[in-house]
Protein backbone atom coordinates (compact mmCIF):
# COMPACT_ATOMS: atom_id res chain seq x y z
CA UNK A 1 0.00 0.00 0.00
CA UNK A 2 1.31 3.29 -0.90
CA UNK A 3 1.23 6.12 1.60
CA UNK A 4 -0.09 10.02 1.20
CA UNK A 5 1.72 12.65 -1.09
CA UNK A 6 0.37 15.95 -1.65
CA UNK A 7 2.46 19.08 -2.66
CA UNK A 8 2.60 22.94 -2.21
CA UNK A 9 1.83 25.41 -5.02
CA UNK A 10 3.56 28.29 -2.53
CA UNK A 11 6.32 27.71 0.01
CA UNK A 12 4.95 28.42 3.93
CA UNK A 13 5.05 31.97 4.45
CA UNK A 14 6.39 31.87 7.44
CA UNK A 15 7.68 29.17 10.12
CA UNK A 16 8.00 28.82 14.15
CA UNK A 17 9.26 26.17 16.67
CA UNK A 18 6.94 24.73 18.90
CA UNK A 19 7.58 23.64 22.35
CA UNK A 20 3.89 23.51 23.57
CA UNK A 21 3.63 20.05 25.20
CA UNK A 22 0.79 19.18 22.89
CA UNK A 23 3.94 19.47 19.78
CA UNK A 24 6.11 17.67 22.04
CA UNK A 25 3.92 14.72 22.66
CA UNK A 26 2.87 14.55 18.87
CA UNK A 27 6.25 14.52 17.70
CA UNK A 28 8.07 13.17 20.37
CA UNK A 29 10.68 15.76 20.19
CA UNK A 30 11.31 18.81 22.11
CA UNK A 31 9.79 21.41 19.63
CA UNK A 32 8.02 21.01 16.03
CA UNK A 33 9.36 23.17 13.38
CA UNK A 34 6.21 24.40 11.13
CA UNK A 35 5.44 26.02 7.99
CA UNK A 36 2.42 28.11 7.94
CA UNK A 37 0.58 27.74 4.83
CA UNK A 38 -2.93 28.34 3.07
CA UNK A 39 -5.21 25.37 2.22
CA UNK A 40 -5.43 26.68 -1.14
CA UNK A 41 -2.22 26.26 -1.90
CA UNK A 42 -2.30 22.21 -0.58
CA UNK A 43 -3.17 19.57 -3.62
CA UNK A 44 -3.19 15.81 -2.30
CA UNK A 45 -1.54 13.65 -5.14
CA UNK A 46 -2.20 10.65 -3.67
CA UNK A 47 -3.75 8.18 -0.41
CA UNK A 48 -6.39 10.83 0.35
CA UNK A 49 -8.00 7.99 1.60
CA UNK A 50 -5.06 7.39 4.50
CA UNK A 51 -5.82 10.89 6.24
CA UNK A 52 -7.14 11.05 9.06
CA UNK A 53 -7.28 13.48 11.74
CA UNK A 54 -7.28 14.24 15.41
CA UNK A 55 -9.32 16.68 16.17
CA UNK A 56 -9.06 17.91 20.23
CA UNK A 57 -11.73 20.53 21.03
CA UNK A 58 -10.01 24.53 20.68
CA UNK A 59 -7.25 23.30 19.54
CA UNK A 60 -5.78 23.13 15.83
CA UNK A 61 -6.77 19.62 14.17
CA UNK A 62 -3.80 17.12 13.56
CA UNK A 63 -3.96 15.40 10.05
CA UNK A 64 -1.54 11.83 10.14
CA UNK A 65 -1.20 9.48 7.60
CA UNK A 66 -3.43 6.01 8.87
CA UNK A 67 -1.03 3.67 7.20
CA UNK A 68 2.16 4.30 9.39
CA UNK A 69 0.98 7.19 11.18
CA UNK A 70 3.19 10.39 9.49
CA UNK A 71 1.87 13.76 10.88
CA UNK A 72 1.25 15.75 7.42
CA UNK A 73 0.01 18.48 8.59
CA UNK A 74 -2.54 20.66 10.99
CA UNK A 75 -5.71 22.76 10.43
CA UNK A 76 -7.24 25.76 12.55
CA UNK A 77 -10.97 24.35 13.18
CA UNK A 78 -11.94 28.01 13.42
CA UNK A 79 -10.62 28.77 9.91
CA UNK A 80 -9.73 26.14 7.96
CA UNK A 81 -7.90 27.84 5.24
CA UNK A 82 -4.95 28.22 7.97
CA UNK A 83 -2.49 25.14 8.08
CA UNK A 84 0.94 24.07 9.06
CA UNK A 85 3.19 21.71 7.21
CA UNK A 86 5.99 19.88 9.16
CA UNK A 87 9.48 21.17 7.74
CA UNK A 88 10.27 17.34 7.96
CA UNK A 89 7.37 16.20 5.85
CA UNK A 90 9.33 18.25 2.78
CA UNK A 91 11.09 16.04 0.41
CA UNK A 92 13.94 18.94 0.11
CA UNK A 93 14.48 22.54 1.04
CA UNK A 94 11.13 24.12 2.21
CA UNK A 95 12.23 27.34 1.22
CA UNK A 96 11.66 28.73 4.65
CA UNK A 97 13.91 28.64 8.12
CA UNK A 98 11.83 28.83 11.38
CA UNK A 99 12.08 32.82 12.48
CA UNK A 100 10.83 32.66 16.38
CA UNK A 101 10.35 30.16 18.92
CA UNK A 102 6.44 29.96 20.72
CA UNK A 103 5.46 28.44 24.08
CA UNK A 104 9.04 28.26 25.42
CA UNK A 105 7.47 28.27 28.80
CA UNK A 106 6.76 24.71 28.27
CA UNK A 107 9.76 23.84 26.79
CA UNK A 108 11.22 20.35 27.96
CA UNK A 109 13.57 20.24 30.58
CA UNK A 110 15.55 17.40 28.92
CA UNK A 111 16.65 19.56 26.12
CA UNK A 112 17.63 23.12 26.66
CA UNK A 113 16.74 25.71 24.39
CA UNK A 114 19.30 26.72 21.42
CA UNK A 115 21.00 30.08 22.04
CA UNK A 116 20.19 30.64 18.29
CA UNK A 117 19.10 34.41 18.19
CA UNK A 118 15.77 33.48 17.39
CA UNK A 119 12.90 35.68 19.18
CA UNK A 120 10.98 33.86 22.37
CA UNK A 121 7.47 34.25 23.24
CA UNK A 122 6.07 32.30 26.47
CA UNK A 123 2.41 31.85 24.78
CA UNK A 124 1.54 31.72 21.05
CA UNK A 125 3.55 34.60 18.73
CA UNK A 126 1.28 34.86 16.41
CA UNK A 127 -0.60 38.33 17.57
CA UNK A 128 2.95 39.60 18.90
CA UNK A 129 5.00 38.44 15.46
CA UNK A 130 2.75 40.32 13.06
CA UNK A 131 2.60 43.86 15.15
CA UNK A 132 6.60 43.32 15.37
CA UNK A 133 6.75 42.91 11.46
CA UNK A 134 4.24 45.23 10.61
CA UNK A 135 6.25 48.01 12.61
CA UNK A 136 9.46 46.33 10.38
CA UNK A 137 7.42 46.94 7.41
CA UNK A 138 6.49 50.52 8.02
CA UNK A 139 10.33 51.15 9.12
CA UNK A 140 11.44 49.74 5.79
CA UNK A 141 13.11 51.64 2.51
CA UNK A 142 13.62 48.66 0.03
CA UNK A 143 10.71 47.47 -1.47
CA UNK A 144 9.80 44.04 -2.20
CA UNK A 145 10.16 41.61 -4.64
CA UNK A 146 7.58 39.21 -5.08
CA UNK A 147 7.94 35.71 -6.29
CA UNK A 148 5.53 33.81 -8.33
CA UNK A 149 3.84 30.77 -7.09
CA UNK A 150 4.20 29.26 -10.50
CA UNK A 151 7.73 29.02 -10.82
CA UNK A 152 8.28 27.32 -7.28
CA UNK A 153 6.77 24.02 -6.37
CA UNK A 154 7.19 22.69 -3.10
CA UNK A 155 6.19 18.39 -3.09
CA UNK A 156 5.88 16.75 -0.01
CA UNK A 157 5.83 12.41 0.13
CA UNK A 158 6.35 10.17 3.13
CA UNK A 159 8.18 7.27 1.47
CA UNK A 160 8.32 5.88 4.75
CA UNK A 161 4.81 5.25 4.04
CA UNK A 162 5.16 2.99 1.15
CA UNK A 163 5.53 -0.66 1.53
CA UNK A 164 6.05 -2.07 -1.75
Amino acid sequence: MRGVRFELSEPPGHATYCHCTRCQRRSGTAASAEGRTEANTLTILSGEELVRAYAPPDKWHELFCSNCGSALFSRNPEDPSRMSVGLGAFDGDPGVRPSRRQFVAYAAVWEPIPDDGLPRFDESSHAAWRSSVRAVAERADAALVPVRAEDVLWTVAFPACDSS
